[in-house]
């Protein structure tokens, strides 16, 4: 057989569709990267915000206690002072002195207000030009608490009014003055702001923005912030409870902890501390922007990989498409030769074998369907030949040529053959035709099969009306065979219905799809009365066929007679046409 070698064209579609698809899957892998690695950044940089937020607020506590705590001590050696003392020899002590004194020491100690309260918390005097005269109410309510408690030190966050517009955050924190211990004769009032300067210290020890807030449920405004007055009014909070979340400020995301201060004034007070989401995240994006330059080289690199693989596969797989073609064509003679030994080597030789096993099962097939009936190839084939029979209700036809014996001695072979071949193409076309299959020929005698292997409810009647149409056919053949010179043929039908076996029949090297049964045996003997002249039939039924029948039919009843072979005589009529 020739070699088959087909030029293939050059690298087009299939080669795009793989270029494409390769380049596809190394940029949706590289996408994919680059997005769970940008989702862990921001993940894990709101992670160590956060973590960065709870120390700053941990630290903020620290800082002003720390601050309130320096107070306290220096606050209780002014206690003990001696000029203190000195104030208090005199009944009522002079307004300007206490006023000159307190001045002093809150210059001392950097406390922008310091107040003297009595016992019971009047006051005495006060360094003045702050606060106003309204703001002594929150150290009055702090000198009641302390008086009560094991400790006299209280401290707590007011918010206090200014002498111009607006107020401020404090922290207050009374000191008494003993007369000694545990007389309390006088109170120290000192009040540190929470500024712009404590909010920019706390900024530089945890590189995290602070904002206090002021107002009610609601309606909070920043008093102090390192933030812009924009950027800080847009990080209010609805409520002054405890939260984490995220806000948008000025444009810039926030990761947000807010903090409620416990005010001794009306109203409620908050500390924001925040992290700017872009600024943590400023190292993370080095190692995304390395990741994108990463991502365009190895789509680079894939796609010239991709031009290089598919150029390879492109031509004998266009080779093997073309091949696919010749097979579904019929043609098995034609062989690829692809000079290659991977697997698509591997496929072309596989493509060859299985087409010697297209012809080699084409010329079996054919040699099934030259010597029995496509109905009959096709149940070997789909039974694998097994020896398997079943039990069904067929009809039988049996057709036999008469005193062809005598008309075959006066003929050569050769003509012999011919018109016998001619005469059972004639009538098997018939039996096809009315969806019989011929089962076997008998030197001039057809066996045919209505009902099986495949089965249809019509059975008795196909086989009733193919022997009517047989008769017709051996008619017209007859008028060719007249005008050829030659003699007439005539046939006797003989037709049954029964129950029978039916199925493949041999030994396990040859096999035989036939059927068995006394039914088989009954057609066999009518088609042998069509040969007695009482009769004056040439298709004879069984009362079971027309039983069966469901079609009208001209019949002759003929009574029952003996059949050669069974005790039991059979009722039989002559069909002569159709009603």
């Amino acid at each position: 057989m020739a070699p088959f070698r087909l030029r293939a064209p050059r690298f087009r579609r299939f080669g795009s569709r793989l270029l494409l698809l390769i380049v596809g899957l190394v940029a949706l892998a590289q996408g994919a990267n680059y997005i769970f690695v940008v989702r862990e950044n921001h993940k894990s940089a709101i992670e160590r915000i956060h973590q960065n937020l709870e120390q700053g607020a941990l630290l903020f506590k620290r800082r002003y206690e720390a601050r309130l705590d320096d107070l306290w001590n220096r606050a209780v050696l002014m206690s003990r002072d001696y000029a203190i003392r000195q104030l208090f020899l005199e009944e009522k002590p002079d307004p300007a002195t206490v006023h000159s004194a307190l001045l002093t020491y809150s210059s001392r100690m950097n406390v922008p207000f310091m107040v003297l309260l009595s016992a019971n918390g009047s006051k005495i005097g006060d360094t003045g030009g702050v606060l106003a005269d309204s703001a002594l109410k929150p150290f009055q309510e702090l000198v009641k608490s302390a008086s009560v408690a094991d400790e006299a030190r209280e401290q707590a966050f007011a918010h206090l009014p200014n002498d111009g517009p607006g107020g401020k955050l404090y922290a207050l924190i009374v000191v008494p003055i003993y007369a000694p211990a545990p007389e309390i004769v006088a109170w120290i009032g000192l009040a540190l702001p929470i500024d712009h300067d404590f909010a920019m210290e706390l900024k530089a020890d945890t590189r995290l923005d602070a904002t206090f807030f002021y107002g009610t449920a609601g309606a909070m405004s920043p008093v102090e912030s390192t933030l812009t007055d924009a950027e800080a009014s847009s990080a209010a909070p609805s409520t002054p409870e405890e939260s984490d979340r995220t806000v948008n400020a000025g444009g810039k995301s926030y990761v947000t902890v807010y903090r409620p201060l416990p005010l001794i004034t009306p109203g409620y007070a908050s500390i924001a501390l925040q992290r700017s989401l872009a600024a943590e995240l400023a190292p993370d994006r080095l190692l995304e922007r390395f990741l994108r330059y990463l991502s365009l080289v190895l789509l680079a690199v894939a796609a010239l990989l991709a031009v290089r693989i598919a150029r390879n596969l492109s031509e004998p797989l266009r080779l093997l498409a073309a091949h696919t073609e010749v097979v579904a064509r019929g043609d098995y003679s034609i062989r690829l030769k692809l000079n290659r030994e991977d697997e698509i080597g591997q496929l072309a030789t596989s493509f060859n074998r299985m087409s010697e096993g297209l012809a080699e099962r084409d010329q079996v097939r054919d040699l099934l369907d030259k010597n029995l009936s496509p109905e009959i190839a096709a149940q070997l084939m789909s039974g694998g030949g097994a020896l398997v029979g079943e039990e069904l209700e067929v009809t039988v036809l049996f057709v036999d040529l008469r005193n062809f014996t005598r008309l075959s001695e006066s003929m050569p072979p050769r003509e012999v053959l011919a018109l016998l071949n001619r005469y059972f193409d004639r009538m098997s076309g018939i039996v096809e035709i009315y969806l019989g299959v011929v089962d076997k020929y008998m030197g001039d005698a057809i066996m045919a099969l209505f009902g099986a292997p495949v089965t249809h409810p019509n059975h008795a009647d196909s086989a009733i009306l193919a022997a009517l149409e047989m008769k017709s056919g051996l008619a017209r053949l007859n008028a060719e065979l007249a005008t050829e010179g030659r003699a007439k043929l005539a046939f006797g039908i003989g037709i049954n219905t029964s129950r029978i076996i039916a199925g493949n029949i041999g030994s396990s090297r040859r096999l035989n799809y036939s059927v068995l049964g006394d039914g088989v045996n009954v057609a066999a003997r009518l088609q042998d009365l069509t040969r007695m002249s009482q009769y004056r039939a040439d298709i004879l039924v069984s009362a079971a066929t027309l039983k069966a029948a469901r079609g009208k039919y001209l019949v002759r009843p003929l009574g029952a007679a003996p059949v050669r072979g069974r005790d039991e005589p059979v009722e039989i009529f002559a069909v002569e046409g159709m009603e």
